[in-house]
């Protein structure tokens, strides 16, 4: 579902529908605010798999990280690129929002569009791979749920 704000900005928020059985109280989920860089070059988008016995292995996803206490969104993906892949990027603007429910929490995805000076990543410490690919190609690989509502946003545009 897309929900535009007072504001204009857009929230594309996926819930599963779960049945709870009568009588039962359950553990509040956590939620948690993630930066995601959608990050050009040449042309191309930056997207990254996730590592083997992490949760949600091998799905692709755009890469970033969680928030930490007093930093902004956009502070937290460059924190996160330089962290994991030693990759200094230039934070552009926002674009679109996805909250997913996992079974281990809620993921609030705050996607921001940013570039950087060369397509080389000097290390890649918490994925399997990266790769550079043609946005119109995304539909081609297996993504993290919480990403899919901001690749059908990408795609409106190509």
């Amino acid at each position: 579902m897309i929900i535009k704000t007072k504001n204009g900005k857009i929230l594309i928020k996926n819930q599963p529908v779960l049945k709870k059985a009568q009588n039962t109280i359950s553990a509040p989920k956590s939620k948690r605010d993630v930066a995601a860089g959608l990050i050009m070059c040449d042309g191309l988008l930056l997207i990254a798999q996730r590592k083997h016995g992490k949760s949600l292995e091998y799905k692709w996803e755009f890469p970033g990280g969680k928030l930490e206490i007093g930093e902004t969104l956009e502070e937290c993906l460059k924190r996160e690129l330089m962290e994991e892949m030693q990759l200094e990027i230039f934070v552009r603007e926002h674009f679109v929002d996805s909250a997913y429910d996992y079974d281990f929490g809620t993921i609030i995805l705050h996607s921001f569009w940013a570039t950087c000076k060369s397509k080389d990543i000097p290390v890649v410490l918490e994925h399997e791979q990266y790769k550079w690919v043609n946005p119109k190609d995304l539909p081609q690989y297996d993504f993290a749920p919480a990403d899919k509502p901001i690749i059908e946003a990408i795609l409106g545009l190509f």
